[in-house]
């Protein structure tokens, strides 16, 4: 395998190249609905970009094999809407990783974006304006940077009434301890989101469904170390591969759309980090 290249295939091709226990952390966001065998009826309503269909559970096991131990896959995805109901594809891709692949769900975060589509005429529901993140990892998770960005109201005093649940719902004194100024953030992640908000770069607009370069960059930061390999298996606009080179990562993206790996990922390398990023089909 070559590292920080991008790979003009099927992903499945690319994490056939791979060796066991070969990637340090995956990020992806696949193409929304399907994926599933038991899903083939729904099929007219996977967002397939380009034309190109998927096999998610060919590629989940693919994932489980190539991952380290100890390491996460982090699954931004959501679901569509047919008939009035949504899919439920994000949640049998949950339980798919874990029941028939090993994975742990490690945690449901939730990325709620500030932008997104107006309400559609007749759908007769909010909005829709966030996605999951599943935060899956292969046995006990063995790395953790969390982010503290919250400011403390009351930083630097003692809390006196901190408490923990037990086991049958009583709550038990933990003892005091110092305010700091900053906490760890929660789970739920919110972002700006839309034209020249998410990133400067023009060209990653030219893709229907681009990363936001904060939830990128936050993900590999809390889940990963300095030259650790990053994988991103849908490569999309490439913001899993820029992100992780400007963190000091290494990185492998596949992508099967040969317009979006020469006309958006390797020009948008090119324009932002004045690199030439090679092309492997």
């Amino acid at each position: 395998m070559e590292i920080n290249k991008i790979y003009n295939e099927d992903c499945l091709a690319t994490l056939n190249r791979m060796p066991e226990n070969y990637v340090d952390f995956v990020v992806t966001s696949p193409p929304y609905g399907g994926g599933l065998k038991a899903d083939e009826k729904t099929k007219e309503t996977w967002r397939t970009y380009k034309g190109f269909s998927w096999d998610f559970e060919k590629i989940a096991k693919e994932l489980y094999r190539v991952l380290k131990l100890g390491r996460h896959l982090t699954w931004v995805v959501a679901d569509v809407t047919k008939n009035f109901s949504e899919s439920l594809d994000s949640f049998k891709q949950a339980i798919y990783f874990v029941e028939q692949c090993g994975f742990k769900l490690l945690d449901t975060m939730i990325y709620e974006r500030s932008g997104g589509p107006p309400q559609y005429p007749g759908l007769l529901r909010y909005p829709h304006r966030f996605e999951y993140i599943f935060v899956l990892s292969k046995g006990k998770p063995s790395i953790y940077n969390p982010i503290k960005d919250v400011k403390n109201k009351y930083a630097g005093t003692m809390n006196k009434s901190s408490t923990q649940r037990q086991k049958d719902g009583t709550t038990k004194f933990s003892g005091d301890y110092l305010v700091k100024e900053m906490s760890i953030r929660g789970n739920v992640w919110r972002y700006n989101t839309g034209y020249n908000v998410d990133t400067q770069d023009k060209l990653a607009f030219k893709h229907p469904a681009r990363f936001p370069e904060k939830l990128v960059n936050d993900l590999i930061v809390s889940f990963s170390n300095k030259d650790d390999l990053v994988y991103d298996p849908f490569g999309g606009s490439g913001t899993s591969a820029l992100m992780a080179k400007i963190l000091e990562r290494n990185f492998i993206t596949s992508e099967i759309s040969k317009e979006y790996c020469e006309e958006i990922i390797q020009k948008r390398f090119s324009e932002r980090l004045k690199l030439n990023i090679g092309i492997i089909k």
